[in-house]
């Protein structure tokens, strides 16, 4: 990526897929060029915590909400210490934003970090176009960056696909740190951070769970340095066919019986230990409005989601893993997708979305207490045995 010190809003700017579909639009955010996977979220609010989600690395996101930076942009909803997108691309930005926690605009601070951005086009039109053919590479071109359409085509095909991108390591702490619990200290957690959101852990601390947040090359000993009650794999970006590393440190979890919970990449980590492949979606789930039904109440959730790849597990039956009995027990309305496992013969679980539920919706909240629900039982059973 390369960028000017400051966007200009009536630069001219250009998004061209990998396909050669462009269009055209003014510059938003930094001036220059960039590169990623083009993917829309369809979330009506919550563009800070998008843009911050580690999840998004090298991806340009496509907001589907006609209108951005309402709100502007604060201190406190940051869900990491940086921007994480590759590149953000909007309809209508905002002139002026309006909130009481605001303390800046949203296209000030794509500049202030220098994200490359386009507004101005149909993203209506753009969206209808990766849902027909999929979440493609493509680029966005601005000031001195622009050149004739053939070229930055051939910038653009130059690019990595994201399939068989290994990212984990790329966006995830170098060093760990404790997130205390909130009130009296009931369970400690070790989480693996393979691009965790900060409001994951504070969840976990909001039910007196003290994390110790470690850096995706933790090893087995690390994990348990920490006497943890429970292990916790976080979402993250990249193709989970490239994580042996987290699959094989799961692995040694689960032969260890420990409680475990994982969210969208940790899930995938739980399909693959589990004996399951994963496969890339066509255009991924996006946005906090995805319907997803728990099979073990019936209970259909409104939920947020961040993901390109899925686990290929069958939903018609209970399988049999090297773990005991495994099921499928959260599945998405839309499409069938697998969005959840259970273990049936020891305390592991994983759901697909995000149940931090930052920026919302709150329905899938109940997961957190699920977890303490398997530490309790486990510590239970521990001081029996």
């Amino acid at each position: 990526m390369t960028t000017s010190t400051r966007g200009a809003a009536r630069t001219p700017a250009v998004l061209v897929l990998e396909d050669g579909r462009t269009f055209r639009g003014r510059a938003y955010g930094a001036v220059g060029e960039t590169f990623g996977e083009a993917v829309f979220s369809t979330g009506m609010t919550g563009y800070q915590e998008t843009l911050t989600d580690p999840s998004y690395d090298r991806q340009i996101v496509v907001a589907t909400a006609p209108q951005i930076g309402n709100t502007g942009w604060n201190d406190e909803d940051d869900e990491s210490g940086r921007i994480w997108v590759s590149g953000y691309v909007v309809r209508d930005p905002a002139r002026v934003p309006s909130n009481w926690r605001s303390r800046r605009s949203l296209d000030d601070e794509l500049t202030a970090q220098g994200v490359v951005g386009v507004s101005g086009i149909d993203t209506r039109a753009l969206t209808r176009h990766l849902r027909e053919r999929g979440s493609m590479r493509a680029g966005i071109f601005s000031g001195e960056a622009l050149a004739p359409d053939a070229e930055l085509l051939t910038r653009v095909q130059a690019q990595p696909h994201m399939k068989g991108a290994s990212l984990y390591e790329e966006v995830a702490t170098k060093e760990a740190y404790v997130v205390p619990a909130v009130g009296e200290k009931k369970f400690t957690v070790a989480a693996v951070d393979l691009g965790i959101k900060g409001m994951t852990p504070q969840r976990m601390a909001e039910r007196g769970i003290e994390v110790h947040v470690l850096p995706a090359t933790a090893t087995v000993e690390d994990v348990y340095a920490v006497d943890p009650d429970g292990v916790f794999f976080s979402n993250g970006p990249g193709d989970p066919a490239t994580a042996d590393g987290p699959v094989a440190l799961m692995t040694a979890v689960l032969e260890r019986k420990t409680p475990l919970f994982g969210i969208c990449f940790g899930n995938q980590i739980l399909g693959r230990a589990l004996g399951f492949g994963t496969y890339k979606l066509k255009y991924g789930h996006r946005g906090i409005n995805q319907p997803v039904q728990d099979r073990t109440t019936g209970k259909v959730e409104v939920t947020a989601h961040n993901h390109g790849f899925a686990v290929d597990a069958p939903l018609d039956r209970v399988s049999d893993t090297k773990f005991g009995r495994a099921q499928v027990s959260h599945v998405c309305l839309n499409d069938d997708v697998v969005e959840g496992l259970q273990l049936l013969d020891q305390p592991a679980f994983s759901v697909q979305y995000h149940p931090e539920a930052a920026a919302g919706p709150h329905d899938a909240a109940y997961l957190f207490d699920r977890f303490t629900s398997l530490m309790s039982t486990a510590t239970m059973e521990g001081q029996r045995a």
